[in-house]
């Protein structure tokens, strides 16, 4: 058996309850990469060889798909009767273990391998019209000269604009294998007429750290959003820069991180960990107990460190907030992570579909399983989330419920809690008053998105030659009245009559600058200027102040 791995199910934890959750998606790259990351594992292929698949050909399960395609009323496809079989007697063993159809095998894998195949750039589709927001640094289209704002009209010669596309067309057609050639045909504000560019695609890197900067001079912060196989270096690149910025004190955000890979995840803990102290350990009926303790690598192991989870940390997420809390090491702020633990590990199959099957549950140094109950439905299991938002649980560290019969007590004596996710030592609620009414209903319905976009657009060379920097700009600029009558022409161009802004409304400035920011120096402006008046931020300041 090969190492045991952690993964975020395809039914992840959702937040479409949460109408006042963050008011940024990261847009979706080229290759058909989303919002949503499903993870997996390395492949294992010993069950194969073990003569399972023989076993499987004589089944009564294979005997009644012989009688159903023989025999039923209609036409099967039996392919996608196999497939929904084997998901159905997956799911009724745990949430987690899962079947990958061999259709959506590269696209599950991506995330976490690192990287994927396509030409490299971030796009949107405004006004029918899929816009570059920013091609990849050192990838296919940045080093042939596609520029932020470019319109791709045509791919091989085919319309792409004001035809109703979609993300998905976009993906099939951008994407491919490695030296394989598209040719695009790209609208610019400077030319009348739009210019081919034949692109030789490539592999392009997914980054799993969306943003590292110092939040004060002694103060950095690293945001992950999942786990994957170049976290770990990611994470090495970003602590080493900020440590030359004066970084004394450190705040890991894992909000919203759905998990990945276990081994990952240790190397991550053990950065922050003396040598010898356990991070995890793992145990099934058929896999004995697996210790994983620290090492002496580590580059800040004594240093103040906070950690911030809330109800979409999950997995690999609550393995490093575990082992940090557990071992009284880490101040963990922010609300309950999800509450998984549960190990798959994957089976591929000879089709090039998959299995995941959980083999074991992970366990933090304190000997606490923090695996939520599941023994009712999927629905009942996914459902708890929202619960916990009726209940007031995101809103009232009181409502928190935590299972009394599994208590734990970490060495400096600190209670804590299995059955249920992590319960942060510092209770940080859901906002809902972070931004005025009008401005939430203005940024999901796109316009201001798409207004952001088109203003930095048309004034983006004034804009640079104002603001070299993401520094420069973060400090500098300020939306002003101008913006905002251009703000309030746009809406009516675009006949959106139900919303009006005046520009005084809460948040309005500080989303508008972010999203102007974004489209001049991506992650390294949006996210420095949303967090300023994030709580739980502002919490873990406090804290290691």
């Amino acid at each position: 058996m090969s190492d045991f791995t952690e993964e975020d199910s395809n039914n992840k934890p959702s937040t479409k309850f949460n109408p006042f959750m963050p008011l940024y998606f990261a847009l979706v790259l080229a290759a058909g990469v989303g919002i949503g990351y499903y993870f997996t594992f390395n492949a294992n292929s010993s069950y194969q060889n073990a003569g399972y698949h023989n076993k499987l050909n004589n089944s009564k399960i294979n005997n009644l798909l012989d009688y159903i395609e023989l025999q039923y009323v209609d036409t099967v496809n039996r392919e996608q009767l196999e497939n929904k079989t084997i998901l159905s007697m997956l799911k009724s063993l745990d949430p987690h273990s899962d079947f990958i159809p061999a259709s959506d095998f590269s696209s599950v894998n991506e995330p976490l391998e690192g990287n994927f195949d396509g030409i490299g750039i971030e796009f949107n589709i405004i006004n029918d019209t899929i816009r570059v927001i920013n091609p990849i640094i050192g990838g296919p289209s940045e080093k042939i000269g596609i520029k932020a704002g470019d319109k791709i009209v045509k791919v091989n010669g085919k319309n792409m604009a004001g035809i109703g596309i979609k993300n998905k067309q976009v993906f099939d057609k951008l994407r491919g294998k490695s030296g394989t050639e598209v040719t695009v045909s790209v609208l610019r504000t400077s030319n009348k007429k739009p210019f081919d560019f034949s692109i030789v695609r490539g592999k392009i890197p997914i980054y799993s750290i969306d943003v590292a900067y110092m939040v004060k001079p002694d103060i950095g912060l690293i945001k992950i959003s999942r786990f994957a196989t170049t976290t770990y270096d990611e994470y090495l690149d970003a602590f080493n820069n900020l440590s030359k910025k004066g970084m004394k004190k450190l705040i890991l955000d894992l909000r919203g991180n759905g998990g990945g890979f276990l081994k990952t995840a240790v190397d991550l803990a053990d950065e922050f960990l003396m040598n010898g102290l356990q991070i995890v350990y793992t145990e099934g009926r058929t896999h004995p107990k697996k210790i994983y303790n620290a090492t002496t690598k580590g580059g800040f192991e004594k240093n103040d460190l906070v950690v911030l989870i809330d109800e979409g940390s999950a997995s690999a997420s609550e393995i490093v907030a575990g082992a940090l809390q557990d071992n009284d090491r880490a101040t963990i702020i922010g609300r309950r992570s999800f509450g998984k633990g549960l190990v798959q590990d994957q089976v591929d199959l000879a089709d090039g579909s998959a299995v995941r099957l959980t083999i074991a549950r992970y366990y933090t140094p304190t000997g606490r399983c923090i695996q939520k109950p599941y023994d009712k439905s999927l629905d009942a299991y996914y459902n708890e989330e929202y619960e916990r938002y009726e209940s007031g649980e995101l809103y009232n560290a009181d409502s928190i419920k935590v299972d009394k019969s599994k208590k734990y007590h970490t060495p400096s004596g600190k209670i804590v809690y299995g059955g249920g996710g992590i319960v942060p030592d510092i209770f940080v609620s859901l906002d809902t008053l972070k931004y005025n009414p009008s401005v939430n209903r203005l940024y999901f319905s796109g316009a201001l998105n798409s207004f952001a976009f088109e203003y930095t657009d048309r004034n983006r060379e004034v804009l640079l030659k104002n603001y070299k920097t993401a520094n420069n700009f973060i400090t500098n600029y300020k939306v002003s009245e101008n913006e905002t009558k251009a703000l309030g022409d746009y809406l009516i161009f675009k006949k959106v009559n139900s919303i009006t802004i005046k520009g005084n409304e809460k948040g309005y400035e500080q989303i508008l600058k972010a999203l102007i920011g974004r489209n001049l120096f991506d992650k390294d402006a949006y996210y420095p200027i949303m967090n300023q008046n994030d709580n739980a931020i502002l919490m873990a300041i406090e804290v290691l102040r």
